[in-house]
């Protein structure tokens, strides 16, 4: 009899094939995938985010997934939300006799799922906005490092970190932690596997470039563009970072589209070694990942996950 409770966890940078593994995968185990992404859980950031929901439908049929297009452009989805919705899709689905499979690379999100974050949803303090409003992104990168010193605390990478808001937010978290009692809050202990997909750093960097161009033909300024029509502010579609925030600036006048593609690429990368960085760090931090060569055919991948997890 397999424990369809064990969560199967894939894991990797962007562009290293994770969504087509993962809903292969999940056709072979009768699973549905549960999203590990901070910006696909928005409606109508398709392009940007990297959806690619046609890979959701494998052999004719449609593979379910869950916390994608759940919440609207503009507002921030957090940690504390994704905790709660992660565990309401994670036991709709053992409780349909399905396998769960988290899929993405959003490194904050899947360790604080695998460890059991206790976390408390943290109010906005308007005085400390205040206060950091004019501070560059490098100053406040430095006075979150010395908060996290103080708190102790693994979340805040600087992979999720790439805005001067978000950085913000964060410092904001980590001073509300510092002094404010943590309540007790249950979250279950997950049996779980983790398979990494591990590609080579310059086939990424090719993949990266590849899709990026790719993606700007299929109409991603476009795609912004439209957000800004419907009245989102500028500053929230910045804040996501990487596509959002470069085009969004190009858009609205504050850069030219050579300039904006040739950043957008730089910062693409960056992103990729940043969570090369956070995963590597999860196994120093205790994390098992079971790396499978991403260059290797869907097949063979499956083959040796069902080994790893005993099928």
């Amino acid at each position: 009899m397999k424990d369809l409770t064990k969560l199967i966890t894939i894991l990797g940078p962007t562009a290293c094939g994770k969504t087509t593994f993962a809903t292969a995968l999940a056709y072979k185990l009768n699973g549905e995938i549960i999203s590990a992404d901070s910006r696909q859980v928005y409606r109508r950031m398709d392009i940007g985010t990297g959806k690619d929901l046609k890979d959701y439908i494998v052999e004719g049929k449609e593979i379910a997934y869950h916390l994608i297009d759940i919440c609207e452009p503009g507002t921030k989805y957090n940690l504390f939300e994704y905790q709660k919705d992660f565990i309401n899709a994670y036991e709709d689905i053992i409780s349909r006799n399905k396998r769960p499979i988290v899929c993405g690379g959003t490194g904050l999100y899947i360790e604080s799922i695998l460890k059991g974050y206790q976390l408390s949803p943290v109010p906005q303090n308007e005085q400390l906005r205040n206060e950091l409003a004019d501070k560059s992104l490098e100053e406040l990168t430095e006075r979150l490092k010395e908060l996290k010193k103080l708190t102790g605390s693994q979340m805040h990478n600087r992979s999720d970190v790439d805005t001067v808001q978000r950085a913000i937010r964060a410092i904001e978290i980590e001073e509300y932690n510092l002094h404010t009692p943590m309540p007790e809050r249950l979250f279950p202990k997950l049996n779980y596997i983790i398979i990494g997909i591990d590609i080579d750093r310059e086939e990424r960097r090719k993949r990266i470039s590849t899709r990026l161009r790719q993606r700007l033909d299929e109409g991603m300024v476009d795609e912004v563009r439209q957000l800004l029509d419907s009245g989102i502010n500028p500053d929230d579609l910045i804040y996501y970072g990487l596509e959002y925030k470069f085009l969004t600036e190009y858009i609205i006048g504050k850069t030219d589209y050579k300039t904006m593609v040739e950043r957008l690429e730089i910062a693409i990368h960056q992103f990729a070694k940043r969570q090369m960085t956070w995963f590597r760090g999860m196994e120093r931090r205790g994390f098992k990942i079971n790396w499978i060569d991403a260059m290797l055919p869907t097949d063979e991948k499956i083959e040796r996950t069902m080994q790893l997890i005993g099928g």
